[in-house]
């Protein structure tokens, strides 16, 4: 658990750590991004275990929740809260881009706004903003869409499993109609919905995915940073690291 922190109820958005407090230190051989203007200039790939935000789950404050994962290993994050008004929105991603600053991370913005940052996330029928982030994502569902891409860099495909922060939403892929359509992308794709366990984390890594993108157990754990040391050990252990589509590299 990460101390020094104000206390607030669960969910809410506080600011990021104070300076001098202990940080994760970034494993080796560890590719997500590099600090730069801006605070997190994207810069190696998009791959592994993805945290995804959501305050109204979180079992504490938001930024406690992601530090507890960057403490497992978290190295990108992929912020949505987009009900917020971008003020405190703005402000939510200075204190996560401060968070994964130090190890070399990579915050991604949901949305239509990068907010300072490089890196935009899209839904499914969002137009493209003009002046193109360097980074740049899209949420698929099935065929058609992925049909539809053009200069994206990634994708997430959704959902794999039920979902229990979506109940209904679906119906799910399961890793055989996952496999099918991360075949057909042409880029790196993301597994996102319903993966809560080690054991779907490495189905989807058998699925031929780049990583998996992980909301509902994160967010909601107790121990936050164990949690994404179990989901990480679980992927780690069926990647050599050399088999995968991982993205678009970025100079």
């Amino acid at each position: 658990m990460v101390t020094g922190r104000p206390s607030a109820p669960p969910g809410d958005v506080v600011s990021a750590p104070e300076r001098g407090q202990t940080r994760a230190a970034a494993r080796p051989g560890e590719v997500t991004g590099e600090s730069g203007p801006g605070g997190g200039t994207p810069s190696r790939e998009v791959r592994g275990v993805v945290v995804v935000t959501d305050r109204r789950q979180a079992a504490r404050p938001l930024v406690d929740v992601v530090a507890g994962t960057v403490t497992g290993g978290a190295r990108i994050v992929l912020l949505r809260e987009k009900d917020l008004p971008r003020g405190q929105r703005l402000r939510l991603a200075a204190a996560l881009r401060e968070l994964l600053r130090p190890v070399g991370g990579l915050l991604i913005v949901a949305g239509q706004d990068t907010l300072d940052g490089e890196a935009l996330h899209l839904r499914a029928g969002a137009i493209a903003p003009l002046g193109r982030p360097r980074l740049l994502g899209r949420s698929c569902h099935g065929e058609a869409e992925l049909d539809r891409l053009s200069t994206e860099d990634y994708v997430t495909l959704s959902p794999v499993f039920p979902s229990l922060s979506k109940p209904g939403y679906g119906p799910p892929l399961e890793p055989a109609g996952l496999r099918r359509l991360a075949a057909r992308a042409g880029r790196a794709v993301l597994a996102l919905g319903g993966v809560e366990t080690p054991e779907q984390a490495a189905a989807c890594h058998d699925a031929g995915v780049a990583g998996v993108a992980v909301m509902g157990a994160l967010m909601r754990a107790a121990d936050p940073a164990q949690a994404y040391a179990r989901l990480r050990a679980a992927w780690d252990g069926v990647c050599d690291g050399s088999s995968r589509d991982s993205g678009r590299v970025l100079a």
